[in-house]
């Protein structure tokens, strides 16, 4: 349930990127313009993060969970009808409210049923599944064409897969973990014998009813877990949505000709570097793996600043590096979140970080375009990386290891 999710997600955002530049042509885009629509979903993805995270938190997972995915495929089929830029900006920020409500949600419910050891492969697999959709979404930006009206068909094509995820959680059960955090022990002890055939042992968990108090995120002893989170997700999607949202004019700046080609190469490491990521992620703590995957990713984008202007081959070792290592490092984005957190506060706390981490996005996304404009592609690369050495300086001061903590 939680996977084909991601693979939705992930497919609705990257197909923005997939359209932008018939969408451009199409409708006489200018820059502003431009920028908002490729920001827009990240904007919702804010609010439903931020908004629905502690709703959840106070009435249940189960819930959220599955109304969310009824509005993304509605809103999404609607995009096939909108009749201007200014309306396809609205059902964007749309449906990234019903994503965000998945980001703080899904990878939320996901934990609190996956066992100790099995934990961080299983939350990476989302961004995994993720970064399937995006490609998805990709090639089927490059290749598909169904004359002026193709964007229309593919922005609408989300709606298909949002059906299907929505079809498969009806009758999503509980989190045990949210029930006990409740008091209703017997109730979790039911669906822990119905869907995990095993006994609960309630004495793991706080089983007092506590009410739910948005600023404890910010109280002693999860302050600095919370100031982590928001500043590692934040820098590292910023980066990661701003470049690839755009690939189609880096490349052209880099002067890079068979643009089709390099894409689908650049897709395929996408893929690859989530993949190998899951092994990493299993053999590595949390910390080690996150700073590791900074060190990398900055290397990567000052390489690419400083060889903008050399040949295309060259050019292109640095990006494909960036371009494995992000996928691969991205799926920490998955895992790190959900393990900061204790139950009660865990959806708050996930849909905080993901609030974060869009606006973080959208800001960069929106940003790109105009420095790409101004200083070219070796001043953006440069203040990108930036961006990632200050979530590698926070990381080193701040990250907790949470890899054997029992989710409590």
């Amino acid at each position: 349930m939680t996977f084909g999710a991601n693979f939705s997600d992930g497919f609705a955002l990257g197909i923005i990127g997939a359209v932008l530049p018939a969408l451009t042509l199409q409708m006489g885009l200018d820059g502003f313009s431009e920028g908002m629509l490729a920001s827009s979903a990240l904007i919702g993805l804010f609010f439903g993060s931020l908004i629905l995270g502690p709703v959840s938190d106070l009435i249940g997972r189960q819930r959220v969970y599955v109304i969310n995915f009824a509005l993304i495929a509605v809103v999404s089929a609607l995009q096939f009808w909108a009749p201007n830029i200014e309306t396809l900006i609205v059902l964007r920020l749309i449906i990234g409210f019903g994503l965000g409500a998945d980001y703080a949600v899904g990878p939320t419910l996901l934990s609190e049923f996956a066992p100790r050891k099995q934990r961080g492969f299983m939350l990476a697999s989302l961004t995994v599944l993720w970064t399937v959709g995006y490609v998805v979404a990709n090639v089927m930006g490059a290749y598909i064409d169904f004359g002026p009206d193709t964007w229309r068909w593919l922005l609408a094509s989300g709606a298909l897969p949002a059906l299907l995820v929505l079809i498969v959680r009806i009758g999503t059960p509980e989190s045990p973990g949210w029930l006990i955090s409740r008091g209703r022990v017997d109730e979790a002890r039911a669906i822990v014998r119905r869907y995990l055939n095993a006994d609960l042992n309630s004495t793991e968990y706080d089983v007092e009813s506590h009410p739910l108090r948005y600023r404890e995120l910010f109280g002693p002893g999860m302050r600095k877990r919370t100031a982590f989170g928001i500043i590692f997700f934040g820098a590292l999607v910023l980066p990661y949505f701003a470049i690839y949202t755009f690939v189609p004019t880096i490349l052209n700046s880099l002067k890079i000709e068979d643009y089709d080609l390099q894409n689908l190469i650049i897709n395929l490491f996408l893929l690859a570097g989530g993949i190998v990521g899951l092994w990493y992620i299993q053999k590595m703590s949390r910390r080690t793996f996150t700073i590791w995957t900074f060190i990398i990713l900055i290397t990567s984008l000052v390489a690419l600043g400083v060889l903008g202007d050399t040949s295309p081959l060259v050019v292109m070792i640095p990006f494909v590096i960036y371009t494995f290592v992000m996928s691969a490092g991205s799926n920490i984005t998955q895992v790190y979140p959900p393990e900061l957190y204790p139950t009660r506060l865990r959806a708050s706390g996930v849909g905080l970080l993901n609030a974060a981490s869009r606006i973080a996005a959208a800001i960069g996304t929106f940003v790109l375009p105009l420095t790409l404009d101004a200083w070219g592609i070796p001043g953006s690369m440069f203040w990108l990386a930036g961006v990632l050495l200050v979530g590698l300086i926070v990381t080193v001061l701040w990250a907790p290891e949470t890899k054997t903590e029992h989710l409590v």
